[in-house]
């Protein structure tokens, strides 16, 4: 059974959050990777390392940038040639809407957020989902071939197969037509190289206390010199001071880095809803009794605008000796 997954890239490597999602994938069949780009953009190395033998390099002289159903129209068209039993994506917000507009092309149901699948006697798939920010477990029963899945990003570990592959990269080139190119989204220069919240493996927080869109500098220049990105809580987008992309919470991007530095954010429970897979929580805060405390691992009770400053001296200092 050959089971397609959508991968997508986190610099030159392939995102965690993807490396879950072909983990996931391993336990329905023989998984085949998808890669939007050029056959040289393929991160054959990571694919090789969690047991792809075939991935497709999906390109066209006029995709140029992520284009949500052009993507899903060359799902449809692979997963057909394919013969593929499931179609699975990482559910970040791409893989949210690609496997959307494909569930609308092909008229499939699509199931989101799934933490677990195991096939049952009769072809159908027992489905375990996150509901409600994950807060709730859905049982579900699939029956819908083929199937068409997200991975809630922080349900399945990323485990390297056993044994790896001799990963072969082959050409796709989607049959596309005019409205499939309706909507083409491309990144500035500056910002094409940096990874995304959802996918990011450090995240720094800022919440009120960082006291104003102005305030957010030092925690930029943190994040960068992390190589990380910005998070931030429902109060500081509610105010304006920061787009809602970057918002962590129930209503904003479930999150799962290696580490979440969390700055001037109290921890209501809607944010600690979209927080809580993060390896590990440091929080900075000058309330030693503020919600985020207790989940953090450690702590430091002080004014961030003193705090953050000279962590970051300390990090360039530390660079500019080594």
């Amino acid at each position: 059974m050959t089971v397609l997954c959508l991968v997508e890239r986190d610099g030159d490597g392939a995102a965690d959050v993807s490396l879950r999602a072909l983990t996931f994938a391993r336990s329905l069949g023989q998984v085949t990777a998808v890669v939007f780009g050029a056959a040289a953009s393929v991160p054959v190395a990571d694919l090789s390392a969690y047991g792809v033998a075939d991935a497709y390099a999906a390109e066209s002289d006029d995709l140029d940038g992520y284009a949500p159903q052009a993507w899903a129209r060359a799902l449809a068209g692979l997963a057909a040639d394919l013969s593929a039993t499931a179609v699975v994506a990482a559910g970040t917000d791409r893989g949210h809407e690609v496997m959307a507009h494909l569930g609308a092309i092909t008229g499939l149901p699509m199931a989101a957020n799934c933490a677990s699948a195991e096939a049952n006697a009769d072809g159908t798939l027992r489905l375990v989902r996150h509901r409600w920010a994950g807060s709730l477990l859905e049982d579900a029963v699939l029956d819908a071939p083929p199937a068409l899945l997200t991975v809630a990003v922080d349900a399945v570990p990323a485990a390297a197969a056993d044994a790896p592959a001799q990963t072969s990269v082959h050409g796709y080139r989607p049959a596309l037509d005019e409205g499939d190119l309706r909507v083409v989204a491309t990144e500035s220069a500056e910002r094409s190289g940096g990874v995304s919240l959802a996918t990011a493996r450090v995240v720094v927080g800022g919440g009120r206390g960082v006291g104003g869109p102005d305030g957010f500098g030092v925690l930029e220049e943190l994040a960068g010199l992390l190589g990380g990105v910005v998070g931030v809580s429902r109060v500081v987008t509610s105010e304006g001071w920061r787009p809602h992309k970057q918002q962590v919470g129930q209503t904003g991007t479930r999150i799962s880095p290696e580490l979440y530095l969390a700055c001037g954010i109290s921890g209501a429970i809607q944010h600690m809803a979209g927080c809580l897979s993060a390896k590990h929580i440091v929080a900075v805060n000058t309330d030693p009794d503020a919600p985020i405390i207790s989940h953090a691992d450690y702590a430091v009770i002080g004014d961030l605008n003193q705090v953050i400053p000279a962590l970051v001296a300390a990090i360039r200092a530390r660079e500019a000796g080594s």
